[in-house]
């Protein structure tokens, strides 16, 4: 049996199997995605490069 904490509500819930992981319900779920739509959370700063995204876009311009 899994438990965890809901990141939205923080009830803590126990069941075997959760469609909603990791929430504890639909409607925590349907908040969260919510609250990225309104734009209540951003990512505040770009993600580094790194090599391994430079030779992905290489390979990827080579299909085209």
């Amino acid at each position: 049996m899994s438990k965890g904490i809901c990141p939205q509500c923080h009830k803590e819930w126990e069941t075997e199997e959760n469609a909603d992981f990791p929430f504890c319900s639909h409607t925590c779920k349907m908040l969260d995605l919510y609250s990225w739509f309104s734009e209540e959370y951003v990512i505040s700063e770009p993600l580094p490069h790194s090599c391994d995204d430079e030779e992905a876009a290489k390979g990827i311009r080579k299909l085209n």
